[in-house]
Parts: C-alpha cells; structure tokens; sequence
C-alpha cells in the first residue's frame, strides 16, 4: 500500500503543477530534490511571481525509520518504526478576489520489532481561505467536494466538513481560518472499509482538487482590485500564517520529525501585514466575511 500511494502522489504531483503551469501562463515550477538524513526525502515544486499565483508549492515526501521521540510519547509505545509519505500543497494568489488554497492527502503506517505493521491510516482534505467571498464560488468548492464524497458513502460529506471547520479553527483569534472544506484523519481499516477502501476514497479526493479550485482561479483572476483591497489580503494572510506557525498538525509533525525546513514552510505567505487591532468598516465586503469566519456555514 505505502508503495502504491506513493506512485499515485508522484502522479498526481505532475497532473496538478501542469494545470497550475498553463493556468499561471507567466512561469513554472521550480523543482527541488531533498533527502531526510534519517531516511527517505521529498521532491519540494515552489512556483513565486508568476502572472497568477503569487507564491505556491505541491510538495511529496516520504519518510521512515525510528519513531521520534515526540511521537512515540503522542502513540504510547517506547520504541517502534514508520513510513509516512503525502502530498501537500498551498497556494497565494495575486488578486485579492482569488482565495488562498491548501490541500494534503497522506499515509501513516508503523511497525512492530519483526517489521510487522501494527497501524496504518491515511489522513488529508482540502480547504479554501478567500479574502472576498463570493457565494457561488464557496458553493462551487464545497459542491465539488460532496460529489466527491458521496460516490463512497452520503454520510462522509458532512461529517468530513464538521471536522474540517473544527480542525482549521485560529481558537485564540476565535474565527475560522476559511470556508472549510473537508479533512479526515486516521482513516483506517474497519469491518466496514479494507485498507483498499480508504485509498479508494482518498485518491477519489486527490483526484477531485483541481475541479474544485482551477473553475473559481479562472473566474476571478482578471477581477480589478485596488491597494486597499491587497492590503486587506495581507493583513488576513496573517491570520493563516498564525494558523500554521501555532495549530497546525501538518507543520507540526514535519518540525518533530526533522523535516526539511523550506519545505514545510513553503506555506507561509510571501508579503504579510499585521495591523494592530485592526478592525474592517461596517457593512463592507470585508466585515462581511469576518461575519461569515466568526461560526462554520453550512454551504449546502
């Protein structure tokens, strides 16, 4: 299994930056190799001031060998090995009505002393994080994501969505880091699902991404916008990078792990703006979409 997703990663790695590539028009990723001195590596693909996106990334990586020390404490065991491999991306966009995107979709195994697996699961989802809201285009990403959802099982939309604004919540600003999505953890074999089941439905996932983004980047990317309007982007990137410097599982795992540093951080937004108390004006677009991130909508 750890093999044969993996491959689908790898492949799903250069289906995405090729669409992201002729989208953007203006220039490409640029590849970088890595290896993880403990084992295993990555292939980082960071694309910055292009015509459309302002910085991204669609990284793979695999690592394995002894747990560390975090780690064995967070699942209890003394000692123990694992695999881990996954793809994640983010992308910042220059036009302020083009919303920020994340994606993440991965695999955990672990193993007893004769290299036995003891545990396995995958994890993952997709969110989106705009700075205008339109309503069609958050119904057009959370439509997207249901569809895909229900060619497994009706119940795992909602309940994928639940944890998504659960998870992608900034507790000490008490807000929404976007407008959800899905995201799904420790997806593991069950009477119901085999292990074939759950990557069934994780690359059912994966394979839906680019529908539920590349559509809203199309409509949007040409809109006019001011200064104000990229100032107000800047300052609420700032809340994303809060999200992921202090909440996020993603960003925390590479760091504990010893991961490549430029490679976990390639998330982080390039120009940010922190204004102190920094308050929209009443009935704006902007006030508006802090009214929507203050409690998780139910787009469908």
């Amino acid at each position: 299994m750890k093999n044969k997703f993996y491959n689908y990663i790898e492949q799903l790695q250069d289906t995405i930056t090729n669409k992201l590539e002729n989208l953007d028009g203006a220039t490409i990723f640029k590849e970088d190799l890595w290896k993880r001195p403990e084992g295993g590596g990555g292939k980082t693909r960071v694309i910055e001031n292009g015509a459309v996106f302002e910085k991204g990334g669609v990284n793979i990586s695999k690592v394995y060998g002894e747990l560390p020390e975090p780690l064995r404490k967070q699942f209890g065991v003394k000692e123990g090995n694992f695999f881990a491999c996954g793809l994640s991306l983010v992308l910042h966009p220059i036009n302020p009505f083009v919303p920020t995107v994340h994606a993440n979709w991965r695999y955990f195994e672990m193993y007893d002393d004769e290299g036995n697996i003891v545990t396995q699961w995958f994890g993952g989802g997709q969110d989106l994080t705009p700075y205008y809201l339109f309503d069609e285009d958050a119904l057009h990403f959370h439509t997207t994501c249901k569809n895909a959802c229900d060619k497994h099982n009706r119940d795992f939309y909602p309940k994928f969505k639940e944890t998504c604004d659960s998870y992608f919540w900034n507790t000490h600003r008490n807000e929404a880091r976007g407008i959800g999505g899905l995201f799904f953890d420790y997806l593991k074999e069950t009477e119901e699902y085999t292990i074939e089941d759950r990557y069934n439905f994780v690359t059912e996932i994966g394979n839906s991404f680019l529908n539920s983004y590349v559509p809203i980047v199309e409509k949007r990317k040409d809109n006019t916008f001011t200064k104000a309007n990229k100032d107000w982007q800047e300052v609420r990137r700032g809340r994303y990078v809060e999200f992921n410097l202090v909440h996020d599982r993603g960003t925390l795992f590479g760091l504990k792990t010893n991961g490549r540093i430029e490679s976990i951080l390639m998330s982080l937004p390039p120009v940010v703006q922190w204004k102190y108390n920094h308050q929209p004006e009443e009935n704006s677009e902007e006030q508006r979409l802090l009214s929507v991130l203050a409690s998780p909508k139910k787009w469908i």
